[in-house]
């Protein structure tokens, strides 16, 4: 499941991260191990740990995260990784190692990863807590025993950062799910969490649609009603269970890890081979053709909805109205060199900047303007859920032959469903798969390329 991030939330993992590998690298040159390579020995460790901590789910501590699930966690990823360690001098056969000073290494890199997992875990608590940051807004749908023990949580126990702001109960008779949803638009707010059992299935297949449609968290108190029966996210807010519909595969630890070591390697790649001699000719021959800079960049919705700077190079004239109006078949706008590179994707390949950026990623729903995202969301149902994930260079649709100018309503709402199929059924195999059949298609041509 993916959450609604502050400005500075996602440095918190990654910062964290970070240090846990600096604890346990530094604490090397405090003991006499005696290693004859310290730098092989020090990849090793930083590396499985790496590794564990993404098998192990060793950094997904959320606000609503028990003490106990923590130490689980702990547990778990220093018990894989004593194994690792001691493996290292059978794997690399290094029989002078000190033994006791390993111990020794072993048990003060374990004490500090110990104190630093509680010292943050609590100092994030006490933040939301006390200081009231990174605080999200929640409203409840329904009145029964569970949601009232649920909005009980959440004014109890400030430190899950879930503000309360209303509650919509189904039996009043002014209710209306239409005024839920203006609250939820003009109050901002975060997340819903909805009682199934007193909502019919239309009015459940509404609340989802809005919610898609407007990027909003929705989360269900369960019961045994058989519009559930696939398989969700189950998790426990004090002693509320709680249901999240929408469980996104790229979302998960290793599947994230994956993908972004795929973004890397192929944008590392391109950029080095391809950009790096490339983007020197294709400066040249744009400059020699018309004035102007050699990079578009260009205001898009990315991650969340979040905009970025898309870079392409420039193949089109200076205009005032590049980011008003899509470009057409046979664009005046467009000129000799411009052409060229469009029909062969060139003019996106500056796009891999902005994957080694982590604005993109290699393959996903391709980012439109954001003056087309907003016309889009009202023609194309769910097409919101499409920002659930970085947007890419190609993707699923591109390759099944949606790509070029939305001509009609249908093109956009064909290119929402293969989004959709993407994010809901992604894998590496699929991500490659689409890698390949995007560079056959630049050799071949097509004939929406313009």
């Amino acid at each position: 499941m993916s959450y609604k991030q502050g400005r500075y939330s996602k440095l918190i993992k990654p910062v964290i991260r970070l240090i846990d590998l600096i604890i346990l690298n530094g604490a090397v040159f405090l003991f006499p191990i005696n290693l004859s390579n310290h730098y092989l020995f020090v990849c090793y460790i930083s590396v499985s740990w790496v590794i564990i901590a993404v098998r192990n789910n060793f950094y997904e501590v959320y606000r609503h995260t028990r003490i106990i699930q923590v130490t689980r966690l702990l547990v778990n990823q220093l018990v894989f990784f004593t194994f690792i360690l001691y493996a290292y001098m059978g794997f690399f056969k290094q029989p002078h190692i000190g033994r006791v000073a390993l111990a020794k290494y072993l048990l003060f890199t374990i004490i500090l990863i110990f104190l630093f997992k509680f010292i943050t875990f609590y100092f994030f608590k006490k933040f939301r807590s006390v200081l009231q940051g990174n605080q999200r807004d929640v409203i409840v749908i329904g009145e029964n025993t569970k949601i009232r023990q649920l909005i009980q949580t959440f004014k109890n126990q400030p430190d899950f950062g879930l503000r309360f702001r209303a509650q919509f109960c189904s039996n009043d008779k002014d209710f209306s799910l239409k005024k839920c949803f203006k609250y939820v638009v003009e109050n901002n707010i975060d997340e819903i969490f909805v009682s199934v059992s007193e909502l019919s299935n239309k009015e459940m297949n509404l609340l989802i649609n809005f919610a898609d449609n407007n990027l909003r968290t929705l989360k269900f108190i369960p019961d045994n009603k058989d519009i559930f029966s696939k398989r969700l996210q189950y998790e426990y807010y004090d002693f509320t269970p709680i249901l999240s519909l929408r469980k996104i595969a790229v979302h998960e630890p290793l599947n994230a890890f994956v993908k972004r070591a795929l973004d890397v390697i192929v944008s590392s790649i391109a950029t080095v081979f391809l950009l790096s001699w490339l983007t020197p000719l294709i400066a040249l021959l744009i400059r020699l053709e018309s004035k102007g800079p050699i990079f578009f960049k260009q205001k898009r919705h990315g991650l969340d909805g979040h905009e970025f700077g898309c870079l392409k190079f420039r193949s089109m004239a200076v205009n005032k109205i590049t980011d008003d109006l899509h470009v057409k078949k046979n664009d005046m706008r467009v000129t000799k060199i411009g052409r060229f590179i469009r029909k062969t994707s060139i003019d996106e390949l500056p796009q891999f900047y902005n994957v080694l950026l982590g604005h993109m990623s290699v393959v996903g729903p391709r980012p439109h303007m954001t003056s087309l995202s907003e016309v889009y969301s009202k023609k194309a149902n769910k097409y919101m859920v499409r920002h659930n994930v970085k947007p890419g260079i190609t993707g699923l649709a591109q390759v099944s032959g949606c790509r070029g100018e939305v001509e009609t309503d249908f093109d956009i709402i064909n290119r929402t469903k293969y989004d959709i199929f993407y994010i809901e059924n992604w894998s590496f195999l699929l991500d490659i798969n689409i890698i390949l059949q995007t560079i056959v298609n630049v050799f071949q041509g097509e004939d929406k390329a313009y």
